[in-house]
């Protein structure tokens, strides 16, 4: 450790010898980009690999009945993993970051760089109904928080690591670096002002191009045509785009509730495993298109093709009756999000990018069979299967420039931008104001750590009321008298005299403003410190989130409030230093 210590040292002296820090940065960029495509290939390569173990044998109808068992094993496989390997507890990976972002001064912890590929490849490799993105970018953000760590940089600098690293990892995995830029600015509300973009452009660069490489180059969803579009055809995407936004809300809140469900209700995880598991069998085997990321059903949708509808399942015979796969078409719209739920309930790791991509895909050709069915639109209906995709992105993740940008990159299909504009600006509007919060943030929100493109906010929320606490305040035990705090006054700089008792539990307060008047009368002396002393209005507790904090010192106008654990006395926290912290953090990250 000392001779690692002594090389850095050297390191950084050398390198403020001969690079500035912009050129420092500029390198550092590359390196993140490298490192993020590569978690982004091992995790793709080693799914899809598992995926080819699991299933290529596969030579009858019977066969697929695996389906209902294989990714029970595989979440099973990836709790263990997570359990007794890395020794955590599963968890999601991008609210995951944007907590370490908000309440961690972007520091994540060393096994997220590694623990995320391994689960995550387990889950979706044996058939879990989520996908490989979310941890992509999560695994990404890790790699770029530990090499900002490793190398001593700053808060700032480490919070820049994290952006260049999410958005390379998933401009790596979708080949799509647009759309990358745009989701580290919309998604992770990473504060990347203009002297960022060029490291943010030399990251998502030198990932794409490593994943060129590895990878190939190629479309990821194909139209198969050249697809234009038709001023006419206007009012279809608008009904398109509400029902988009509907569907997002519906994934939203059953995502939440299952998520309530099984985390207040049951508390052992073998029996959150097995009911999970449970679920998500039988829904596979009802319904054979929801196993794995359905990546080959996107790509049949796209072509107009709803065969993964019907191919494996119970409802084979009924291929040719259009009320029949109508109804198949709702059910699996509708029992998606629950499949994904289960997923994770049971303890698998993946992302919400593959579900949200396949709900789109499916609900576009949905919507445009329905129609096709009593009126001839001229539209192709790949057409709307991609841009119902960018609908489920913008409504599910609440970024409406990430969902038109990324499908027009991953489907070619830039002649499209504005249906895909306007079916995203739909179903955004629309989901915001059903359900304030993404499925990535509501938990954050809830606990009043969500950072924002709100600075102010934001540097509130990276403050944390233990680091505020002041101690330096003379207590009084009750039973003492005027004249005992008069002799603890004259040794104090404070003006605030809490009373607490020996048990360390709060009592009240003495304000010297309060007893100035009757201080120096000696014949007073003798009076109980508790007839004197108050009980504040407002108190902190040290969960409270800082801009609460900031809204009490607002709205009463004190410059110091007492800090409480349950009734026991820690401390104060005083505007000024509240103020002052707020000052440097902020000037920490500023760009400038």
């Amino acid at each position: 450790m000392k001779r690692r210590n002594v090389l850095l040292t050297r390191f950084h002296a050398w390198r403020i010898r001969h690079i500035s820090e912009q050129q420092y940065i500029y390198l550092l960029s590359v390196v993140v980009g490298i490192a993020a495509a590569v978690a982004a290939i091992i995790i793709k390569k080693s799914a899809h690999f598992i995926q080819y173990l699991l299933t290529s044998w596969f030579a009858s109808q019977y066969d697929y009945f695996l389906f209902m068992f294989y990714p029970a094993a595989g979440i099973l496989l990836a709790v263990l993993f997570m359990r007794y390997i890395v020794r955590q507890e599963p968890g999601h990976g991008i609210p995951g970051v944007l907590h370490a972002i908000a309440r961690r001064n972007g520091l994540i912890r060393f096994h997220n760089t590694y623990s995320a590929i391994v689960s995550s490849a387990l889950t979706v490799g044996f058939g879990g109904s989520v996908g490989l993105e979310g941890p992509t970018v999560s695994t990404g953000a890790a790699v770029g928080s530990n090499i900002g760590q490793a190398l001593r940089l700053n808060h700032r600098q480490i919070i820049l690591m994290i952006g260049l690293a999410s958005a390379a990892a998933m401009a790596a995995i979708f080949q799509s670096p647009v759309a990358a830029i745009v989701f580290a600015l919309e998604v992770m509300a990473i504060d990347l002002a203009f002297a960022s973009m060029i490291p943010l452009l030399i990251a998502t660069l030198t990932a794409v191009i490593m994943s060129y490489f590895v990878l190939g180059r190629a479309v990821m969803y194909p139209l198969g045509e050249e697809l234009l579009f038709d001023p006419h055809s206007t009012l279809y995407f608008v009904g398109l785009g509400l029902l988009a936004g509907l569907l997002s809300v519906h994934f939203t809140k059953v995502m939440m509730s299952v998520e309530e469900f099984f985390v207040r209700r049951i508390q052992s995880w073998q029996q959150r495993f097995v009911l999970g598991s449970l679920g998500l069998g039988v829904l596979i085997f009802l319904f054979p298109a929801l196993y794995g990321e359905g990546y080959e059903a996107i790509n049949s949708m796209l072509k107009g093709d709803f065969a993964s509808l019907y191919e494996r399942s119970l409802f084979f015979g009924y291929r040719d009756n259009f009320w029949v796969i109508t109804l198949l078409f709702a059910l699996v719209i509708l029992l998606k999000p629950f499949a994904t739920a289960f997923t994770f309930a049971a303890g698998g790791v993946g992302g919400i990018f593959a579900p949200a991509l396949f709900l789109g895909s499916f609900l576009g050709l949905f919507y445009a069979t329905t129609i096709g069915h009593f009126t001839d639109t001229g539209i192709h209906p790949g057409i709307f299967a991609a841009v119902g995709m960018a609908g489920m992105i913008s409504g599910i993740l609440h970024a409406p420039l990430t969902g038109f940008f990324l499908i027009a990159e991953i489907t070619g299909g830039y002649s499209l931008f504005i249906p895909l504009m306007i079916v995203s600006t739909i179903s955004f509007a629309l989901t915001r104001t059903l359900v304030s919060n993404s499925i990535y943030t509501y938990q954050l929100a809830r606990r009043g750590e969500l950072i924002t493109h709100n600075k102010d906010r934001s540097v509130l929320n990276m403050m944390k009321v233990g680091h505020l606490i002041e101690t330096n305040f003379h207590s009084i035990s009750p039973g003492q008298t005027l004249g005992d705090l008069v002799r603890v006054i004259s040794a104090s700089k404070r003006n605030i005299f809490p009373v607490v008792d020996a048990e360390g539990r709060f009592l009240g307060h003495i304000l010297l403003d309060d007893i100035r008047q009757i201080m120096f009368d000696q014949e007073l002396y003798d009076t109980p410190v508790e007839s004197i002393m108050v009980f504040p209005e407002n108190v902190i507790r040290p969960e409270d989130p800082m801009e609460e904090v900031a809204a009490k010192f607002q709205n009463s106008g004190k410059y110091n409030i007492v800090v409480l654990d349950g009734d026991r006395y820690l401390g104060y926290v005083s505007r000024a230093n509240v103020f002052l912290t707020y000052r440097k953090k902020l000037s920490d990250l500023s760009q400038d």
